[in-house]
């Protein structure tokens, strides 16, 4: 399939924008505040993330009744929506309309009852248990309408004269094109189909597919639901510029900052894993950015919840509090993606934690105070003076997480309380805020400031392991493994040990016990480490260190902390490598392997890690390789062979061409058509297997992608006219993960380039 984005349109939409304002719609200004709606972060549930692409009258009913008999309504888990797929969509003509061009509802999956359509017959279910009803929509006007020229209800207008020729974001059904505000009718028009979901009933509208060329229908469309004088709740997805953050505050009260937090990779198109780690951890850097622009009224929106059905979730038990931990943190509506209908009981007394909906329900904004590879620090100021703060584990082994009560803002204090919002435990420390995380785990503390030791409370001890700095390709290292007493109180008989992966020569001169250690104090052992020698292209060492201590009486407490310490090789000329995220390299023999975080490769964003030949692609060049894995990567992920003018200018350089192997996507030809050094356009075939071969044929400006998945028959991907390509370009190996954060693996074999 061959896709091309209209970029220059785009622009100018985006420029007409800037220059008009948002006031095409005319009257008072509609605002986020003064809608009824939205103070705090709304609860709910939605139907995308499990039910998909078959939302029915009964499905619908059985969730909403599951939030009210599991309990959760009485958390204030009240909203029930119903996402894509209750209209009718006949096919790529657009959705079905009624006589006024409104969608038409689906009767087969929603049947009316009476005189009631049968969206409303469900609104009026979900109202009888208490709760609140939510519904789904796009911007623009379905292209059914125009061709049927249907009125504008109330109004001597008809669908053309507000229609406009651009294709306008429906991801399923598509068929929609754009509204043109400036013209007689446009508000009219929505301000009947809004005045259509409040006769229905509807509580919360979300409006997917914006763009920033759609703020003139976020406005059209807040200002109609206001004017129905029905409190409807306004939702905007997905990946909403953050440029544009004062717009969507001004005019909606959600938004969604980033795209679809489904992983989409199920077997045989099940919903269930619903999400992966990655996805999870792909938020931490939109948690930071989007932090200043939340608040009552309107607030940052992070997407769905996946917690409720245990495995099938996607996601370890840790990983599910870290993400109601952030989601918390950064105030983001909760809205549960799961099968209600079938929740697992631990996952159930997760949401029902209520210290934990209260972090949420405070409508503040947690802030990054620290990060690292493999840690994250955020925390918010309760109206109280208190401080809640989530200490992350990113990483793939147990770790010591840090801060400080200065760090969070806390007042210079005698003691300061810890209370684990999981856990319910209380301990004290003196100012050095730390906990002992499990791999992608998360500690969440509310921390109070006292003018006196904290009683009845163990000290704070956290354990840690600190790497000495060495090149990534060194087998012998240097590791300091401590204990820290981090509060006002003594613990004792301490003792530390270190182990490693067979074959790993550990040896230390220091004491590795401790009768005492006293508050604010830390028993400290340096290990010197040799690691034996391996050939892979990165060779994985798991050290684990473990900690042991007694406060008082009580019993041994144990504390674990791990690192896995990876040794590449040095990439030797004539080879060089490049990275635009974070990315390591490695060459063995004939193998070639890059390691690389990246969130994507494609339009705006050029994420990646490459080793490359300068100069070596010209007219006539035939560049081969055989790619032998793909790992820890999203199914979007990218790796394959690049040829740009320059592999360096990652955001600039024209004469870009990708033909790259995707986990879930097959092969894909991507390549910039209008030279401004984005990938705009693609050609797909075939399903990845592992190994591939790829080759890349360059005809003078032309550029034919192959792939074979034996090295003897070649599958044509694309043949693709790039005019800006140098006469010599650089040619090389590419990785990106397609998740922030998150670094995948690419391991390639034989690459050359002839002649």
């Amino acid at each position: 399939m061959r896709r091309r984005i209209r970029g220059v349109l785009a622009a100018f939409a985006g420029a007409l924008l800037l220059t008009s304002g948002v006031t095409a719609t005319g009257g008072q200004s509609a605002r986020a505040d003064d809608n009824g709606v939205g103070l705090k972060p709304v609860l709910g549930w939605s139907s995308w993330s499990f039910v998909r692409r078959n939302p029915t009258a009964q499905t619908i009913e059985a969730q909403a009744k599951a939030l009210k008999t599991s309990g959760l309504a009485k958390n204030g888990f009240v909203y029930a929506n119903v996402d894509d797929f209750w209209y009718q969509c006949p096919g790529s003509q657009g959705p079905d309309v009624d006589q006024y061009g409104r969608w038409v509802t689906d009767p087969v999956k929603f049947p009316p009852r009476g005189g009631e359509n049968g969206v409303q017959v469900v609104a009026d279910y979900v109202h009888s248990l208490g709760l609140k009803f939510g519904l789904y929509v796009t911007p623009g006007i379905s292209q059914q309408a125009v061709v049927k020229n249907t009125e504008i209800k109330g109004t001597a207008y008809h669908a053309r004269d507000i229609a406009t020729s651009t294709t306008e974001s429906n991801y399923n059904c598509g068929g929609m094109v754009g509204i043109d505000y400036a013209r007689p009718g446009a508000q009219e028009f929505i301000d009947s189909w809004a005045g259509q979901f409040a006769g229905w009933g509807i509580d919360y509208l979300k409006i997917d597919g914006v763009g920033t060329s759609d703020q003139q229908d976020v406005q059209a469309w807040s200002e109609a639901l206001r004017q129905t004088g029905r409190p409807i709740h306004l939702e905007l997805s997905n990946n909403l510029d953050i440029n544009n953050a004062a717009t969507w505050k001004k005019l909606s009260n959600g938004w969604r900052t980033g795209g679809d937090i489904e992983c989409y990779c199920g077997p045989d198109d099940s919903s269930y894993p619903l999400t992966t780690w990655a996805s999870i951890a792909s938020r931490f850097d939109q948690v930071a950015a989007w932090a200043p622009y939340g608040g009552p009224g309107g607030y940052n929106d992070y997407d769905s919840l996946e917690i409720g059905n245990g495995a099938n979730n996607g996601l370890t038990p840790d990983e599910r509090r870290t993400q109601m931990s952030l989601w918390s943190l950064a105030a983001s509506p909760l809205i549960l993606g799961t099968d209600l209908t079938h929740l697992d009981p631990a996952d159930l007394a997760l949401l029902k934690n209520t210290d934990v909906l209260a972090v949420d329900q405070d409508g503040i904004d947690a802030k990054r105070i620290s990060s690292d590879a493999n840690s994250q620090v955020f925390a918010k100021t309760e109206a109280d003076g208190d401080v809640v703060v989530g200490l992350f584990n990113t990483g793939s082994a147990p770790r010591e997480v840090a801060t400080t009560a200065s760090a969070l803002g806390l007042p210079a204090a005698r003691d300061y309380a810890l209370r684990d919002l999981w856990s319910k435990r209380l301990t004290e420390s003196a100012g050095r805020i730390t906990a002992n995380v499990p791999a992608h785990g998360v500690v969440l503390y509310r921390v109070h400031a006292t003018h006196r030791t904290v009683a009845g409370a163990a000290p704070d001890v956290s354990f840690g392991l600190n790497w000495a700095p060495a090149s990534s390709d060194s087998t012998t290292r240097t590791v300091t493994a401590v204990l820290s007493d981090n509060g006002s109180r003594s613990v004792t008989d301490a003792d530390l040990t270190l182990t490693g992966p067979a074959g790993t020569k550990i040896t230390t001169r220091d004491v590795t016990r401790a009768r005492t250690i006293r508050g604010g104090h830390a028993l400290k052992v340096t290990y010197s480490v040799s690691i034996a020698p391996s050939a892979k292209l990165f060779a994985s060492n798991d050290f684990q260190g473990t900690a042991s201590y007694r406060f008082r009486s009580g019993g041994k407490t144990r504390l674990t902390a791990g690192d896995t310490i990876t040794v590449n090789h040095q990439v030797t000329a004539p080879y060089r490598t490049f990275a635009s995220t974070t990315a390591s390299f490695s060459e063995s023999g004939t193998q070639l392997g890059i390691r690389a975080q990246g969130a994507d490769l494609y339009n705006g964003t050029n994420e990646y890690g490459a080793i490359y030949l300068p100069g070596a692609e010209h007219d006539g060049s035939v560049t081969t390789v055989k790619l032998n894995s793909q790992s820890d990567t999203d199914v979007w992920a990218k790796a394959g062979i690049m040829v740009r003018n320059d592999i360096t200018q990652s955001n600039t350089s024209p004469g870009y061409v990708a033909l790259v192997a995707t986990p879930g996507n097959g092969y894909l030809l991507d390549w910039d058509s209008d030279g401004d050094g984005k990938l705009d356009s693609q050609d797909s075939a075939g399903t990845a297997a592992y190994p591939s071969w790829l080759k890349l044929v360059r005809n003078g400006t032309s550029y034919s992608g192959y792939y074979s998945t034996d090295n003897a028959t070649w599958n044509l991907v694309g043949t693709i006219d790039v005019p800006t390509a140098a006469a010599t370009q650089d040619v090389g190996l590419t990785q990106t993960s397609h998740a922030s954060g998150t670094a995948g693996e690419a391991d390639f074999d034989g690459f050359t380039t002839s002649p």
